[in-house]
């Protein structure tokens, strides 16, 4: 039986399970299709990436002689989709008499190519994605009855079945989880130690002037990209942060800093959502610099976590909940998206630099993206559907599986609880705590109602006053409730008037 093998512009791995079993008259089909590069408005930078790395890898994928059929953006007129792209390659070899795809990673997608073997008359075979370390089977599995799911508890399972970070049954150190260890504000004046970053090769440059032309009004400028496009250089860039970054990792992988996008962060969750990196390989390498004495156990164990944890927690739950869990919208939050999000131009510096990291590299850490993007859109109340699509356009490393839980579910606590315990609700006094912005802010973090007060201030006490109904029960909210009622009614009528101010004038802040 001769198949023909798709591969997504996000399984760009050489262990892909439909490459590891292909046959000589197999016939694998790569397609930059408008449907994909198109259905939110991505950063130039995502796209450049997925469609460079996708003909570098159809470029390896010639040299090992397989019969290969690439279709490049705008190449074949009336190709816009995958299912478009699988019925030319199926004209192109009508020799073939089978499908075989490996699961993707978007509900929309998937639901279009299961109806593919009844569009084609042919067998369609869909492989699990065993890139990933828990399968769907197994996390249904671990979830089973439970009445409420924990992150934490699936992470420690986790540990015990991979091994990482073991002695026996036993965690190493002692404790499953250093996050307290992982919180430290970066001084200013600590070396900076930037990742890994790759010129352009010409094929590279193709695909930026392509992305330039054809998605000119997108977030982004071309000219600026020098990420890794291959699994060679996706390997020597997470190396690069290994060795030279993640000795510092640990203590401030939750601080931020003025004009630092990437501070010790290794930004190879985009190689890796891409198939560029592999998840095994790169935790069997922290452990081995952790048993080397290269880095201490809170830097090992706090990067663990997030790809045993909550890289494979959030994939779990949103295969478990999809359809329904994308339309919760627990806390009714309906306002527009401020143009800042997409132009950064506001007074507020913690804003400003997010969204413009955001625009110059398709690129902010977790601490931005959870406690000042999403931070401001759970406080102001902003539209869930239209704040998910910008998550899922703006970055690089976007993928509805991981980025639908993390904003939805964690960031704006629209599922009610299901991902996170409490919503990641914080004033002004959390982000100048965690980093030097306010200090070179126009607004001041210390103040509340007065015409210079920070906007996080006001919007924060407004979240909880209209959210009791929601909220008022859940007992990691206890003492913020309490502080909010015992102020006097004068105080509460001052702080709503003023977050109804700053609401009305969102444009403007």
């Amino acid at each position: 039986m001769a198949n023909l093998i798709i591969i997504l512009g996000d399984q760009l791995s050489p262990a892909l399970p439909g490459l590891r079993d292909a046959q000589a008259d197999d016939v694998i089909l790569l397609a930059e299709v408008g449907a994909e590069a198109g259905y939110v408005q991505h950063h130039k930078h995502k796209i450049i990436l997925i469609f460079s790395a996708m003909r570098h890898f159809s470029a390896v994928l010639q040299q090992q002689g397989v019969q290969l059929c690439y279709i490049r953006y705008g190449a074949v007129p009336d190709i816009h989709s995958m299912t478009d792209a699988v019925r030319y390659a199926l004209q192109q070899h009508p020799e073939l008499d089978g499908l075989l795809v490996t699961q993707c990673g978007e509900y929309r997608l998937q639901q279009e190519i299961n109806s593919w073997q009844q569009q084609f008359s042919l067998p369609l075979h869909i492989a699990d994605d065993d890139r990933f370390i828990c399968s769907a089977a197994r996390f249904n599995a671990w979830a089973g009855d439970k009445k409420q799911l924990r992150m934490e508890y699936f992470y420690r399972d986790m540990r015990r079945y991979t091994g990482l970070l073991m002695q026996g049954d036993t965690p190493e150190g002692g404790k499953w989880n250093y996050d307290a260890d992982n919180r430290k504000p970066c001084p200013a004046d600590l070396p900076q130690i930037p990742p890994l970053r790759f010129a352009p090769d010409a094929l590279t440059l193709e695909v930026i002037a392509l992305v330039d032309q054809q998605f000119a009004g997108n977030m982004g400028n071309g000219d600026n990209f020098s990420y890794a496009v291959t699994g060679k250089d996706a390997r020597r860039a997470f190396l690069h942060f290994v060795e030279q970054q993640l000795p510092v990792f640990g203590d401030y992988q939750d601080a931020m800093l003025l004009d630092q996008p990437f501070l010790f962060h290794s930004i190879c969750s985009m190689y890796l959502n891409c198939g560029l990196l592999d998840v095994r390989w790169m935790c069997n390498k922290v452990q081995q610099a952790y048993q080397q004495g290269l880095v201490p156990l809170n830097a090992a164990e706090g990067f663990i976590r997030q790809l045993i944890g909550w890289r494979e927690y959030v994939r779990g739950l949103y295969w478990l909940l999809m359809p329904d869990y994308k339309q919760h919208n627990a806390l009714n939050a309906e306002r527009a998206l401020p143009g800042f999000y997409w132009h950064g131009n506001t007074q507020m510096r913690c804003m400003q630099q997010a969204v413009q990291h955001t625009i110059e590299h398709a690129y902010s850490h977790h601490i931005q993206r959870l406690m000042i993007t999403g931070n401001f859109a759970l406080l102001a109340g902003l539209s869930v559907e239209q704040v998910t699509d910008w998550y899922l356009a703006v970055y690089a490393d976007a993928y509805e599986w991981v980025e639908l839980p993390n904003t939805l579910g964690m960031a704006l606590f629209a599922d009610g609880g299901v991902l996170a315990s409490k919503p990641y609700a914080a004033s002004g006094a959390y982000i100048n705590r965690m980093s030097n912005y306010c200090k070179n802010c126009a607004y001041n973090v210390k103040r509340t109602t007065e015409t210079d007060a920070c906007p996080f201030n006001a919007l924060y006490w407004d979240f909880l006053n209209r959210n009791q109904q929601q909220l008022g029960a859940n007992p990691r909210l206890a003492l913020p409730f309490a502080n909010w009622h015992k102020r006097s009614d004068n105080d509460k009528a001052a702080i709503l008037a003023k977050a109804a101010d700053t609401l009305n004038r969102l444009e403007q802040l």
